[in-house]
C-alpha cells in the first residue's frame, strides 16, 4: 500500500513557492522603503521649516499662557480653601468651648433634675437635629438660650465654610486638569518643533532658530562680556524710575534660559520675565500677556517708550519690554534664551505703559 502513496510535495513548491518569493520580495521592498531615505518624509526648505516652527512656537506660547493663567487661578484656589479650612478649623474650636458652657449647664440642671429637651439637642452630634429643635431652644431659660443660640450660630458657621471648602476643592481640581491639557499641548508643540529642527543641517537650523537678524540674537552669551556691544537704553527716555529699573533688570537677564512657566530669577516665560522686571521695580503685574496688557495706559506704536510692553500676536501671546531704538528684550521661546529683538519681527498687537 505504501508504494502507491503520492509522494508529498514540498510546501514551498510550485505554485506556492512563487508566491512566497513574491511576497518575499515585495517584503524586502517594503523593509528597504522603511529604512534609510525611502521612508523619509518630503524634505522641507529651510524657509518651510521657519514657517512650521514659528507657527508651533506660537502654538505653544498660547497654550503656555493658558498654563500660566490655569496655574494662578489653581494657586489662589488652593490659598482660598487653605484659609476656609483654618476658619473651620477656628470655629470648630469655638464650637467646643459654648458647648463646654453648655456642658456646665447641663451638670448643674442634672444635679438639680435632668436635662431640658434645648440642652440634650444642643449637645447632640447632629447638627440638622440640633438646627431642628429650634422650638425647644426658645422655651428655654435666658442663659440657657444664649449658650444654645450660640451653639447654633456655630453650627451654622461651620457649615458654611465646610460648603465653600467643598466649592473651592471642585475649583481647584478643575485647574488642576486644565493645567494637566495645557501642559500635554506644549510640550507636544515644543516637541515637534524640536523634531523639525532636528532635521536640518547645523549652520541652517542656527539660521532658522536666529530670532530676526543680526540684533535679533544679541545676548550676553553671544556677546561674552561685550554688553557695550548691545544698544543701552537711555534711562532719562524712560517715562519713570520705576519704568528705567524694570529695563535695566531685562538688560541682566540677557541670556537666561526660555523656561515655560517660569518667573525667574534665573529662567523666564515671555510673560514671566516681564512680570519678574516690573517686581524688581516695586510694580505687581499680572501673570499673563492677557491681563498685562489691561495693566496701564495704552499708547500707540509711534509713542514707545523704554519701560513700556509691546505685545505680539493677535491673541497677545506674546510680551517683551521695549528698551528704545526699536528693540526690545524678550523671552522668545525654548529655542533661545532671553534676548534682544527688533519689535517689527513678530506681528505687533499693541503696548501698555505701566509706570
Amino acid at each position: 500500500m505504501a508504494a502507491h502513496r503520492k509522494p508529498r510535495h514540498s510546501p514551498l513548491g510550485g505554485n506556492t513557492a512563487r508566491t512566497a518569493a513574491t511576497l518575499a520580495l515585495a517584503g524586502a521592498a517594503t523593509a528597504t522603503a522603511f529604512d534609510g531615505t525611502g521612508h523619509a518624509e518630503p524634505q522641507l526648505a529651510p524657509s518651510e521649516v521657519k514657517a512650521k516652527v514659528d507657527k508651533l512656537y506660537e502654538e505653544a506660547e498660547v497654550a503656555t499662557e493658558k498654563y500660566n493663567g490655569a496655574k494662578e487661578k489653581a494657586d489662589t484656589a488652593q490659598r482660598r480653601l487653605a484659609s476656609l479650612q483654618d476658619e473651620a478649623a477656628r470655629r470648630e474650636d469655638r464650637l467646643d468651648s459654648a458647648r463646654d458652657a453648655l456642658g456646665s449647664i447641663a451638670a448643674a440642671q442634672y444635679r438639680s433634675g435632668g436635662l431640658t429637651p434645648a440642652l440634650q439637642l444642643a449637645l447632640s452630634d447632629d447638627p440638622d437635629q440640633f438646627l431642628a429643635g429650634t422650638a425647644f431652644a426658645e422655651r428655654a431659660g435666658d442663659r440657657q438660650s444664649v449658650a444654645v443660640a450660640r451653639v447654633r450660630k456655630q453650627l451654622r458657621e461651620i457649615e458654611r465654610l465646610r460648603g465653600a471648602a467643598r466649592v473651592e476643592l471642585a475649583s481647584l481640581r478643575s485647574r488642576q486638569a486644565e493645567l494637566k491639557r495645557n501642559k500635554e499641548t506644549i510640550t507636544e508643540k515644543l516637541g515637534t518643533a524640536r523634531q523639525l529642527l532636528d532635521r536640518l543641517p547645523p549652520p541652517e537650523r542656527a539660521r532658522v532658530t536666529a530670532d530676526g537678524g543680526a540684533s535679533g540674537h544679541a545676548s550676553r552669551a553671544d556677546l561674552g562680556d561685550g554688553r557695550t556691544a548691545l544698544p543701552a537704553a537711555d534711562p532719562a527716555a524712560a517715562p519713570g524710575s520705576r519704568a528705567a529699573a524694570a529695563v535695566a533688570y531685562a538688560y541682566q537677564k540677557l541670556g537666561s534660559p526660555y523656561v515655560w512657566g517660569a518667573t525667574g530669577p534665573h529662567a523666564f516665560d515671555c510673560s514671566g520675565l516681564i512680570q519678574a522686571a516690573y517686581r524688581s521695580a516695586g510694580v505687581s503685574l499680572p501673570r499673563t500677556t492677557y491681563a498685562q496688557i489691561g495693566a496701564g495706559q495704552r499708547v500707540s506704536r509711534s509713542q514707545l517708550l523704554p519701560g513700556d510692553l509691546v505685545f505680539f500676536y493677535s491673541g497677545i501671546s506674546h510680551v517683551g519690554i521695549y528698551v528704545g531704538n526699536g528693540q526690545m528684550i524678550h523671552a522668545p521661546n525654548s529655542s533661545a534664551p532671553v534676548r534682544l529683538a527688533p519689535i517689527d519681527q513678530m506681528p505687533f498687537a499693541g503696548a501698555t505703559r505701566v509706570a
